[in-house]
């Protein structure tokens, strides 16, 4: 199996396992669609945290209004008072008035948190230094995980237009938000390896990455029309360090070598030209106490 560490704009993702034989195109669907599904997972959790500390979405006619001008309205939210979280829940005014303000009780936050920690576990950067790869069904794992918990929680269903209920039915709306810049689309995504890209037009993966089976390789996704990434540098960040550690000593060593008079070498044992004389005559390592 190749192992393929998937990096965007130099920040590493993921890891990929597959082969040699495997189409270029095949691959580049893959890869973007494990790329937004983590990115998918990410904004739900961000949302399900703003959930368990202050309810549900209000309608998108009530957002950015003041109360005084949903009162003035005669605006209502229908779906605040049907979406009530098991358990009950706690009134928390929401400071920038997105949410209505029904924070689940104690024992359903901790539902939303406790799977919140666990999907980011599941998709974190950190599964590489794991050597751990990346699957598409992995990501779909801890979809449904974090949907499993909003169930819990929310049983008869979060308002249509809330966001994470969008999000779950593959009906979200990014246009206008920084999520839609980070987004990159299946069908006109680029790949890159050694500074060149990857065609769809090739056959294999084989054309690019050789003939060895077993090995890993450092490829770049990036979206159409941002230009080739910057080269991979020649040694790591650990390497570089050990480098200028090295370095440092050794500056170190020169300081103290400088520092030194050229007579120096007189205060050694063996430059003592009564050295010898006291060997012969059994007077070397004599210590002298002063008297009491």
């Amino acid at each position: 199996m190749v192992v393929v560490h998937i990096k965007n704009n130099d920040q590493s993702q993921f890891l990929y396992e597959t082969t040699l034989k495997t189409k270029v195109e095949d691959f580049i669907q893959a890869v973007t669609a494990i790329y937004n599904g983590r990115l998918k997972i990410d904004r739900v959790c961000c949302e399900i945290e703003e959930l368990a500390k202050y309810g549900t979405l209000y309608p998108p006619e009530i957002l950015g209004l003041t109360e005084e001008q949903v009162e003035e309205l005669k605006l209502v939210d229908y779906y605040g008072d049907k979406c009530i979280p098991s358990g009950g829940f706690t009134l928390v005014k929401d400071p920038v008035g997105r949410r209505n303000g029904k924070q689940p009780k104690k024992e359903m936050q901790d539902v939303l948190t406790k799977t919140v920690k666990e999907a980011r576990e599941m998709i974190s950067k950190n599964l590489i230094k794991e050597n751990k790869p990346m699957t598409l069904k992995i990501v779909q794992q801890a979809l449904d995980l974090l949907k499993g918990a909003v169930t819990i929680v929310y049983p008869m269903k979060l308002p249509p237009h809330d966001v994470i209920r969008m999000e779950f039915e593959n009906i979200e709306d990014l246009s206008g938000t920084q999520a839609s810049l980070q987004v990159i689309d299946p069908v006109t995504a680029q790949v890159w390896f050694c500074g060149k890209e990857m065609y769809r037009d090739r056959k294999i993966l084989g054309d690019y990455l050789g003939k060895i089976e077993n090995c890993k390789v450092i490829v770049k996704l990036s979206k159409r029309g941002q230009g080739a990434p910057g080269r991979e540098p020649v040694i790591n960040e650990e390497e570089r360090k050990q480098m200028m550690l090295h370095a440092y000593r050794k500056q170190e060593e020169l300081k103290k070598l400088d520092m030194d008079n050229d007579d120096n070498y007189l205060n050694a044992a063996w430059a003592d030209s009564g050295n010898l004389k006291r060997a012969f005559q059994g007077i070397n390592n004599i210590s002298w106490r002063p008297g009491k």
